[in-house]
């Protein structure tokens, strides 16, 4: 699918693989639509190749108002989203401060697997409507994020792996779902990204996760999960799966 002179809904495009993903596509000639909190876009900054909206991907009407204003332009078609909003607590089942805390647990959910699920529904309505453009009746590409969490968790990750699980298991599901619309859905799992959360940790522990890497060993890199968007989308064949992207990465228990 050609996504020249077309629109895409980005969300999480403030900092990391969102960031990363709007540029490219704003490179490739897309028409961009990024979604992020306010206080996202105050740290990160309002690029200005790119339509910035503020909303959470929970929230059906902040959605909506994006995926209308991806959707808004008739010379650029809405072909294509990408869920890349999320968030990350560390949490046991059971620990010495006691059981994790259900707040928690639902939050991360909340924004991470049914943000992603509000994101695809309203996406993939607006696509629906669309002429298709080519004799197979194809419309549009959404593309979620999972995480290597979702087969491999580690300790202190509950709440992170069952999110990030939800979001690997309905992807077959919906391709399969949208098929008549002429819609693919496809997710991507990134392993360990040199993403904003990385800044976060001290140098020596930043070396120690990369030498966990088998090939390369190395940190990916939020541009190669951008390079994949854009090979996902040229690739018309590639439905309903999840593709790891991690270097051969198997997360150990901790």
């Amino acid at each position: 699918m050609q996504l020249t002179d077309t629109s895409a809904l980005v969300t999480g495009a403030a900092s990391g693989l969102g960031a990363a993903t709007a540029r490219a596509l704003t490179h490739a000639g897309v028409r961009v639509v990024g979604l992020d909190l306010a206080d996202g876009w105050d740290r990160g900054g309002r690029p200005d190749d790119i339509l910035c909206a503020d909303g959470d991907v929970t929230a059906a009407a902040d959605v909506r108002a994006a995926v209308d204003r991806a959707a808004g332009e008739a010379a650029a078609p809405l072909r294509l989203a990408v869920n890349c909003a999320g968030i990350a607590t560390a949490g046991r089942v059971l620990s010495r401060r006691g059981v994790h805390d259900l707040d928690m647990f639902a939050r991360v959910v909340s924004v991470n697997l049914i943000g992603t699920f509000n994101v695809l529904r309203l996406a993939a309505e607006a696509m629906a409507t669309t002429a298709p453009v080519d004799a197979a009746g194809q419309r549009g590409l959404i593309v979620d994020t999972a995480s290597v969490a979702a087969f491999d968790g580690q300790i202190g990750q509950i709440a992170y792996a069952a999110s990030k699980g939800g979001v690997a298991a309905m992807t077959l599901p919906a391709a399969r779902d949208l098929a008549s619309s002429g819609i693919r859905v496809m997710t991507i799992a990134p392993g360990v990204l040199d993403t904003p959360m990385m800044a976060t940790v001290t140098p020596e522990f930043r070396e120690s996760l990369a030498a966990t890497v088998p090939f390369p060993p190395r940190l990916g890199l939020p541009e190669e999960y951008a390079a994949l968007v854009l090979s996902l989308a040229a690739q018309d064949y590639l439905n309903g799966e999840t593709i790891r992207l991690d270097g051969a990465l198997r997360m150990a228990p901790r």
